[in-house]
C-alpha cells in the first residue's frame, strides 16, 4: 500500500476538473500538496480550498506545454518543498477537430501537454525517487489511448503514447528493482468542461463518467498500488475486440457510437487550459 499521509503529492492540471478533485482527496488523506496549472485564478481557488482543510499546499503557475517552464517549476518545488513522492501527470487538452482542421500549432500543443509534459516531469522528479527508492507515478491517459475515434486523431495519438510510456516505464522500473509504483488511468469521457457536448449511444455500456467518482477511484488506486484503472469496466472489451479483423473491429466501434460521440462536441471556450 502506498502511504499518502505526509507525502508530497504533485498534481498537474490541478485548477479544475478531476485535477482539483484528486487534489482535495489527497489533501483529505493527509498529503502535502503541490499544484500546477496554467490557470492562475483557478489555482488560487483550489489552493485556498486545500488550505481551508488545514493541509500544506503550494501552488505554481506552469505552462505544461513548455519544457523550460516545467523544469523551472520543478526546480522551485525541489528547493521550496522538497522531493516529490507522488507525481500525478493529469494535465491534458483536446482540440476536438477533424485532423485536417487542426493547425500545426494545435497538434504540437496537444502532444506537448498530453505527452511530452510527462517526460519532462519524470526527468525532473524520477531521479530523486530512484535515489530514495520510493515513489508513485500516476499517468492520466484515456480510453482514447486504447481505441481511436473520429475528431480525436491528435488526442488519441497522445494518449496511446501515454499508455505506452507507462507500460515501458513500469517494465524498466521492475527490471531495475526500484521500489517505485506506477498507475495508468484510462477513463471513457468524463463529464467535465473538457468534453462538453459529447454524447454516448449506450449509456448502460459506456456511460459518461462522473468526475467525483473518477477522482475518488484514482486516489483509491494510488493508495492500493493498483497498476491500472479502466473506467467503465466494459472498456476492457477493447483488448478482446482487437482480436477481430480490422473491419469487424471498426464495425463494433460504429455500433457502440464511439465514432459519433464527438459529433456535437463543444469543449471549453478556452483550449489553453492544461487539465481534463
Amino acid at each position: 500500500m502506498s502511504e499518502i499521509y505526509g507525502k508530497v503529492a504533485l498534481v498537474t492540471g490541478a485548477a479544475g476538473g478531476i485535477g482539483r478533485l484528486m487534489s482535495l482527496d489527497l489533501a483529505g488523506r493527509g498529503a502535502r500538496l503541490v499544484l500546477w496549472d496554467i490557470d492562475q485564478a483557478g489555482l488560487a481557488r483550489v489552493s485556498e480550498e486545500v488550505a481551508a482543510m488545514g493541509r500544506e499546499v503550494h501552488g505554481y503557475r506552469c505552462d505544461l506545454s513548455s519544457r523550460q517552464a516545467i523544469h523551472e517549476a520543478a526546480d522551485r518545488v525541489k528547493q521550496e518543498v522538497g522531493p516529490v513522492d507522488i507525481l500525478v501527470n493529469n494535465a491534458g487538452i483536446v482540440t476536438g477537430r477533424h485532423f485536417l482542421q487542426c493547425s500545426d500549432e494545435q497538434i504540437e500543443r496537444t502532444m506537448a501537454v498530453n505527452l511530452m509534459a510527462h517526460f519532462w516531469t519524470l526527468k525532473a522528479f524520477l531521479p530523486d525517487m530512484v535515489r530514495r527508492d520510493q515513489g508513485h507515478i500516476v499517468t492520466i491517459a484515456s480510453a482514447g489511448g486504447l481505441v481511436g475515434a473520429n475528431r480525436l486523431v491528435d488526442y488519441c495519438a497522445s494518449k496511446f503514447a501515454a499508455v505506452g510510456l507507462d507500460d515501458a516505464l513500469r517494465m524498466e522500473l521492475r527490471k531495475n528493482r526500484w521500489n517505485i509504483r506506477t498507475t495508468v488511468v484510462c477513463p471513457y469521457f468524463i463529464k467535465t468542461g473538457m468534453f462538453s457536448g459529447v454524447r454516448t449511444r449506450f449509456a448502460a455500456l459506456l456511460p459518461l463518467l462522473d468526475e467525483d467518482r473518477v477522482a475518488a477511484k484514482i486516489v483509491a488506486a494510488i493508495a492500493a498500488d493498483k497498476r491500472r484503472v479502466v473506467l467503465p469496466v466494459t472498456v476492457y472489451l477493447v483488448w478482446l475486440l482487437r482480436l477481430l479483423p480490422v473491419e469487424a473491429f471498426d464495425w463494433c466501434a460504429d455500433l457502440l457510437g464511439i465514432n459519433a460521440a464527438m459529433d456535437r462536441f463543444r469543449g471549453r471556450r478556452r483550449e489553453a487550459q492544461n487539465r481534463p
